[in-house]
């Protein structure tokens, strides 16, 4: 059993996504840039598996925050490759809505604009899908953050309103929140959804932070979904280690 792996499990019992014996991480790589599109990896086709579509959660989430610990870059390439796994696999709609306003980078991840989107929707009438941007496939939909920078707790129940609308408009939704060291923004954000997936960075995010994230949002009634452990490096070839 890796030493990361023990790590995670230590932190508080939070569950990482992976069958027994496989390995419970991310591909490393970089954000792609704003042109290039990069096929979702196994691990997050499993992420989504997991918690959207396995036979034993029809009533399991339908919308969920992703919260990096300390740093926004990695959860937002995760969301933006999740929402593609999930809309490849799920013959329904998905979006993917970026809540980061001190980083918004969602929009990036698909080479699109952000002069418009979740902040515009605050603050002017109209359905929640005319801020919407459509992608691949018919049935995949970006709400980036838009220019503006709201305030988050100017008007909650505009906010609650707002995400109201998304739940009922599109069938699965993955939200790039903000990380973690943004506690009150990542927790308000948290709070919309039906859960919250932390991406630990491995050999960066410390036990310590894990814990006391886990043990912030528990009080703050966020339901943590699981984890997944990012950016892992194999100190053996891979193939080896996914026969341990």
């Amino acid at each position: 059993m890796s030493k990361n792996f023990e790590l995670m499990q230590r932190a508080e019992k939070v569950e990482l996504f992976a069958p027994p014996g496989m390995p419970t991480s991310v591909e490393q790589a970089m954000p792609p840039s704003t042109a290039t599109r990069v096929p979702a990896n196994e691990e997050i086709t499993k992420l989504v598996q997991r918690l959207f579509l396995h036979r034993d959660h029809a009533d399991g989430p339908k919308i969920v925050s992703l919260s990096g610990i300390a740093r926004d870059d990695r959860s937002s390439w995760i969301c933006a490759r999740a929402g593609e796994s999930l809309a490849s696999q799920a013959d329904t709609s998905v979006c993917v809505v970026d809540a980061n306003f001190w980083s918004p980078q969602l929009h990036t991840q698909f080479g699109v604009g952000n002069s418009t989107g979740l902040a515009g929707s605050l603050n002017s009438e109209g359905s929640i899908r005319s801020f919407a941007t459509p992608l691949s496939g018919g049935n995949f939909w970006l709400i980036p953050a838009g220019s503006a920078r709201p305030d988050l707790f100017a008007r909650v129940e505009r906010w609650r309103a707002r995400f109201a609308e998304i739940r009922e408009e599109f069938n699965y939704i993955l939200i790039s929140a903000p990380s973690l060291a943004r506690e009150s923004e990542a927790t308000f954000v948290g709070q919309l959804a039906d859960g919250m997936v932390l991406i630990v960075e491995a050999n960066l995010s410390r036990r310590e932070a894990l814990r006391w994230s886990k043990e912030r949002l528990d009080s703050a009634k966020v339901s943590v979904l699981g984890a997944v452990l990012d950016q892992r490096t194999f100190p053996i070839p891979e193939v080896l280690y996914r026969r341990l």
